[in-house]
């Protein structure tokens, strides 16, 4: 077998193994999904950080994926078009999320405020937070 032959089959190999890790994270989060809904709190804010820094692994991989140019050349026009009306898709449901949650915080928060209920220590956190960025000191290890 040529070298070239072996650099590929170790290629194809390693988009294999690429395949079979996220077939086994989605059927995580799948066999997870409900039980994380019945959790408490901070077993909801655990795994949807893990969710979260799995896509930003996902979405690295396929940055990476763009800007290698055996990958770039070889892909059809097709497929490049299915990547981005994905992508697209994603970033507006995302995008979408984003403002509607942020919303929803941010009305919670002035009512929470409003009635003397935000939890005074981690205020104070966010206080200190404002001037040291005031000050041009940097942020507490609270940062919001």
């Amino acid at each position: 077998m040529s070298q070239y032959r072996q650099d590929i089959g170790e290629f194809l190999k390693n988009l294999d193994r690429w395949i079979s890790m996220q077939q086994a994270v989605l059927e995580s989060f799948k066999d997870s999904y409900p039980k994380v809904r019945d959790s408490d709190r901070l077993d909801i804010i655990v795994h949807t950080r893990i969710a979260f820094n799995h896509m930003i692994r996902t979405l690295k991989a396929f940055d990476d994926w763009l800007q290698d140019p055996f990958i770039t050349t070889n892909a059809s026009k097709d497929l490049l078009i299915q990547v981005w009306d994905q992508t697209v898709n994603i970033l507006q449901q995302l995008i979408s999320m984003d403002i509607g949650h942020t919303s929803q915080m941010r009305k919670m928060l002035d009512e929470l405020s409003k009635e003397g209920k935000l939890n005074p220590l981690v205020a104070r956190f966010r206080e200190i937070g404002e001037e040291r960025r005031e000050e041009g000191r940097g942020a507490t290890t609270i940062s919001f």
